[in-house]
């Protein structure tokens, strides 16, 4: 019994350092990133993850908002692909 606990002990350490330093920082990233796609709201200025600015005219539904990337051009786009809200600078 205690030869197959030591046996198994580097695989429990190794899982351990797999989910400390790559699976729980994921998780939180990705739990950041959700919240901040929800919270966006008419007049934020986004980034998206293709490198493409605007501004947020509306929000369309849950999953799509309406932005600005030029004067009187209008493009519907996924609120997933929003890579960050810019702030403003002053």
């Amino acid at each position: 019994m205690g030869e197959m606990f030591v046996q198994l002990m580097p695989l429990f350490l190794i899982f351990a350092i797999f989910y400390f330093l790559l699976i729980r920082p994921q998780q939180k990233r990705a739990k950041q990133h959700k919240e901040m796609v929800a919270a966006i709201q008419r007049g934020d200025k986004i980034l998206s993850s293709g490198g493409m600015r605007g501004k947020v005219i509306r929000v369309v539904n849950d999953n799509d908002i309406e932005v600005e990337i030029s004067n009187g051009v209008n493009v519907v786009m996924v609120k997933s692909t929003i890579a960050e809200v810019v702030k403003e600078q002053s």
